[in-house]
């Protein structure tokens, strides 16, 4: 009978030794992970063993641990006295004084106890196994598919794991529909929900210059470089290109591609998003004019010290000059990374930039955490925020006095775009609720 037991309790220990095995296959995670994350368990199962139903703690003065043996399974708890029970933070102990204090049949109670414990520790090993395979990809762009939203966040599959797309990484206007597959770049580990996890992008300047790295072959072999490039994801790109080859090599041409094929494929990549592409130039003043077209005839004064420039533009080209909501100086200005300020031939101010400005509301003079909650609610300009108003004035987070504030400059300027170019259509005939 006892010989019996015996077989029982070897064939029990291989059975629990081969199902570590599969575990760790299947996962994909190390066995001695595993194994730890087991011991943890067994701790708390024991916790609550011991406690019983108001899980009394543990005796302070003593540090307890668990241990399985990785040959034969078995699962044991010990005890030894702290060396320093006063400090929480030490866990040192007399190894001379160690208790083996596993209670009788723990090895059923522990496997139900610990169950869960045991399965989330495993899934947190699993998912910083694969956060730290992607740790090596950042700065990369991979074909990602959306599988869910939740509080603005945008859920991607990206392979092996999952990664998520804050409010802050999504392009302005777009809508993200489950199974829908598009080019995102790997931006950083970051945090979501107080969790680790891989954040993707598909608003950071860096994914266009892997698509014009992907689509212009002439930029993949180096014979083109990107000097400059700034974005207003989903709006509006500027990009400065420059040959590394004297002779031969048309740099804006290159990237612009037979009858547009190349760049309407990057184009289409980014949900009809403008690019610019123009030539860099060394001398400043060519590249603060090639900067602000399509606005021509322009007089620049340019000021290395302080670098700074001071711009002069005909009557019928200030507009240009600007942009709509003042979307090309500021493009201009975070390209080239200086102050620009633009003036009409009477020396009127039109419009004003520092070079740092990441979206139009930067210019609304908004507390910074005002301003996240608008990138948050993707309302980064003056047409969508009248536009979809609602957005902001449902906000529970703005005080009133500032949502009007907003939505009030918002107005002013969309009115003013629309003086200026009477063609588009105004937001403010059209406002509604989405």
């Amino acid at each position: 009978m006892a010989k019996k037991a015996q077989i029982l309790k070897k064939t029990q220990r291989s059975e629990f030794t081969a199902a570590i095995a599969q575990i760790s296959a299947e996962r994909k995670i190390e066995p001695e992970q595993v194994y730890l994350a087991i011991e943890a368990g067994l701790v708390g199962a024991y916790r609550k063993q011991m406690g019983g139903e108001y899980e009394v703690p543990l005796d302070p003065a003593y540090h307890y641990w668990a241990h399985v043996d990785r040959l034969t399974g078995e699962m044991t708890v010990y005890r030894a006295p702290k060396l320093n029970p006063e400090d929480p933070e030490d866990e040192s102990y007399d190894d001379t004084k160690i208790e083996d204090v596993t209670p009788a049949g723990f090895g059923r109670i522990a496997a139900q106890l610990a169950k869960q414990i045991i399965v989330a520790r495993m899934r947190d090993a699993e998912r910083d196994q694969i956060i730290g395979e992607y740790q090596n990809q950042i700065g990369q762009m991979i074909t990602a598919q959306v599988f869910r939203m939740e509080r603005g966040v945008v859920w991607m599959d990206v392979g092996r794991g999952n990664a998520a797309m804050p409010p802050r990484e999504q392009m302005r206007g777009e809508f993200y529909k489950s199974n829908a597959r598009m080019a995102v770049l790997i931006k950083e580990i970051g945090e979501v929900a107080g969790h680790k996890t891989i954040i993707v992008s598909r608003a950071d300047a860096k994914l266009v210059e892997l698509l014009f790295e992907r689509e212009v072959p002439e930029i993949a072999s180096g014979a083109v470089t990107i000097k400059m490039i700034a974005r207003e994801a989903g709006i509006r790109t500027k990009i400065a290109v420059a040959s590394n080859q004297p002779q031969g090599v048309d740099p804006v041409g290159s990237c612009v591609g037979q009858r547009g094929v190349r760049v309407q494929e990057i184009i289409k990549e980014l949900n009809n998003e403008k690019i610019d592409i123009i030539p860099y130039y060394e001398d400043k003043v060519q590249l603060i004019a090639a900067a602000l077209a399509p606005a021509e005839n322009l007089t620049i004064d340019y000021d290395a010290k302080t670098n700074t420039a001071m711009v002069v533009a005909p009557a019928n080209q200030v507009s240009l000059a600007i942009g709509r909501g003042g979307q090309n100086v500021r493009l201009a200005g975070k390209l080239l990374g200086m102050s620009i300020t633009i003036t009409d031939e009477a020396g009127a101010i039109a419009g004003q930039v520092n070079g740092q400005e990441e979206y139009e509301i930067d210019s609304f003079g908004l507390s910074e955490d005002v301003r996240e909650q608008l990138i948050n609610l993707k309302l980064t300009n003056s047409n969508d925020i009248v536009r979809f108003q609602n957005r902001l004035l449902e906000n529970e987070n703005i005080p009133d006095d500032v949502k009007q504030e907003v939505l009030s400059r918002a107005q002013n300027q969309v009115q003013t775009d629309y003086q200026n170019a009477p063609n588009l259509l105004n937001p403010l005939e059209r406002s509604h609720s989405l």
